[in-house]
């Protein structure tokens, strides 16, 4: 008889599991639910329900309350699912409870965004950086996991006598975040070496929600060929282009500079992964401009735009000099926008849009369509008129 060969290429089934605060609009749980079906489908599961339990706070026992926990390990028992996501970090001792009542896979939205994160790293710095926040997320997560773990083949030292294997691996866990981090530390030496070489050159950096088509625009403006998809993540490592703009009639001088690209932000980025992208990022804190790209056709751009300043306050970069990108206005649906972001919920056509956060955000403020190529030269005298300032 012939060994069964388990099939990796298979789409796994899953649930996604959420907990609302009860004033939530019901607008704003499908949206972040939304969210999280994309992160999974990002990952390559397939989603097949969807589960919402309105509560003030999650359950610091098991997440969602007792009847509702049922319910969904009664579902995953009849329809053979592989996956429950849920759609907040989880703690040690909420995944151990929760492991007692279902039968499949449990991840929380970290562990999905980590994953995400190993299958898109390509660089020694972007792999280095994601297997050190997955080490730190997994260290208080080791009990009753350490079956799932790479055991080691023992030898002197590194196993005392009548010690858990449970310590064991927490042994090898610290010692491995040691040896990233000073792997890491190594290759950022030689990333300041490079930004130090470009120091006599202006610098503008791309920030936004991730998929917002930031690299679509740095492919635009500097003529390039990165990487841009309709995924979230697509986009880990940082990218720096030479940007050159003609001189004109009225601008004798040629306008260069060099224009970068970093990872995108997310509601609930795991914390893991801000520490660790945190020299990354410096491509943001050392820019002299910071184009800010938002996602206008995105029914919650405003939480989106929240969400980054709110991650570039983190970093450390939230006084730098911003221009608002508002893209993908050739999407712009007025009938999508979300009924809790205005306080009148007025629904606003494009052009009142523009005005209304004109008046928000003074003269940095542009809209444009970077795949349709729509207002990009408005754009690009704004970028002008800044760097010359």
């Amino acid at each position: 008889m012939g060994y069964q060969v388990e099939n990796i290429n298979k789409v796994e089934q899953a649930i996604l599991i959420g907990v609302e605060p009860k004033n939530t609009p019901l607008k704003s749980s499908k949206v972040f639910l939304d969210e999280l079906e994309f992160l999974a489908t990002t990952a390559g599961a397939k989603t097949l329900k969807r589960f919402v339990q309105r509560l003030d706070h999650p359950n610091p026992k098991t997440y969602i309350g007792q009847g509702k926990l049922e319910e969904v390990a009664a579902y995953i028992k009849v329809h053979d699912i592989d996956l429950a996501i849920f759609d907040d970090e989880l703690s040690p001792s909420q995944i151990r409870n929760l492991e007692k009542e279902v039968t499949c896979k449990i991840i929380d939205r970290s562990s999905l965004i980590l994953d995400i994160f190993a299958k898109n790293a390509r660089t020694a710095q972007a792999r280095t950086q994601v297997e050190l926040a997955q080490s730190e997320y997994l260290l208080p997560r080791l009990t009753g996991m350490w079956t799932h773990l790479q055991k080691q083949k023992g030898g002197i030292g590194m196993k005392g006598p009548g010690e858990k294997e449970i310590e064991t691996d927490r042994r090898v866990i610290r010692d491995k975040i040691s040896k990233l981090k000073a792997d890491l530390k190594k290759i950022d030496n030689q990333s300041v070496t490079r930004r130090k070489s470009r120091e006599t050159k202006k610098r503008v950096a791309l920030v936004g929600y991730t998929n917002v088509g930031k690299s679509t625009l740095l492919n635009l403006l500097a003529k390039s060929d990165v990487l841009a998809e309709n995924k979230l993540f697509a986009t880990l490592d940082s990218t720096v282009r030479k940007v050159v703009f003609p001189p004109t009639e009225f601008k004798p001088r040629p306008t260069i500079f060099l224009l970068s690209d970093t990872v995108g932000f997310i509601r609930k980025l795991p914390h893991q992964l801000i520490e660790s992208f945190k020299s990354t990022l410096d491509e943001v804190k050392e820019a002299d401009i910071l184009l800010h790209v938002v996602d206008v056709s995105h029914p919650q751009f405003e939480e989106q735009m929240n969400t980054v300043s709110e991650t570039l306050m983190d970093i450390g970069a939230a006084n730098k000099p911003i221009i608002t990108v508002f893209n993908k206005i050739d999407q712009y649906n007025p009938d999508a926008t979300s009924d809790d972001i205005f306080e009148d919920e007025a629904i606003y056509d494009l052009a009142t849009l523009k005005k209304t956060w004109m008046a928000k955000l003074n003269e940095n403020i542009v809209f444009v369509s970077a795949s349709k190529k729509k207002n990009i030269d408005e754009l690009k005298s704004m970028i002008e008129k800044n760097l010359e300032n």
